[in-house]
């Protein structure tokens, strides 16, 4: 049985891209390869990017005495982190650290995307995310609000300039992964934004999500689908919600 998820408020993240090398990718380089024939033979159209992974982290106030995560990341193949995850997490601990565009409507729902059939976790339903990746380095620094917001219009067409977008952060712990959900709010009810949302995919044919889901209440969430860190995400802001 999977331990629960860990629900944290921070007020920043101060993340840095450090040069390190990688003794699991370097010691299980033949085997990684043949994972990713097999990957690539199931999903021609993955591609092997480089994508950055969260190596020593830690959690205290930051220099304006906020609750802060601080950590380095360094920079590794895709297909070495699908071949991490495979083969169970294995050598030192190493995470996975995303933001994900959690994005919330005027009536207080969630749009939720359903990963298209083309994509690696096909079938699954979450937030607009993606691992981070070089493009969102800056002065050596990981700015994970930047990829949010990168993959919010990649993958649904919606600019985080159109949302109200809460300061903060909520991270989300699950062995070997944190996800950090940015809240992002639009301006108009669920029902407008999926059919704009819908609309955009319909007419990309590569598009990472073959449609939009609307969530209301926890009632909506299926937990066959929906990955245990969105679901917990949900469940944490709806009770939040009623309490308030």
């Amino acid at each position: 049985m999977n331990p629960p998820a860990r629900l944290l408020e921070v007020g920043e993240l101060d993340l840095v891209l450090e040069q390190a090398r990688w003794a699991f990718a370097e010691r299980q380089a033949a085997s990684i390869a043949a994972h990713w024939t097999r990957v690539r033979k199931a999903k021609p159209s993955l591609f092997n990017g480089r994508v950055l992974l969260l190596g020593r982290r830690a959690i205290g106030p930051g220099a304006n005495g906020v609750l802060t995560l601080k950590g380095a990341f360094f920079a590794t193949d895709y297909a070495d982190y699908l071949a991490w995850e495979e083969f169970g997490f294995p050598g030192e601990p190493v995470d996975n650290c995303f933001s994900m565009a959690a994005l919330r409507t005027a009536d207080g729902a969630f749009l939720l995307g359903e990963m298209a059939s083309h994509t690696f976790n096909a079938g699954q339903v979450y937030f607009p995310a993606g691992s981070p990746d070089p493009t969102d380095v800056f002065d050596g620094q990981v700015d994970l609000e930047s990829s949010a917001r990168r993959e919010l219009f990649e993958e649904t067409g919606v600019r985080a300039e159109e949302t109200a977008i809460a300061p903060g952060w909520t991270l989300v712990f699950t062995p070997q992964r944190i996800a950090c959900m940015k809240l992002m709010t639009l301006a108009v009810p669920a029902a407008r934004a999926k059919a704009r949302i819908d609309a955009h995919l319909a007419r990309d044919p590569h598009a990472e999500f073959s449609r939009m889901h609307v969530v209301r209440s926890p009632r909506d969430i299926d937990d066959e689908r929906v990955p245990v860190f969105v679901a917990a995400y949900l469940r944490d802001a709806f009770a939040q919600r009623s309490v308030g």
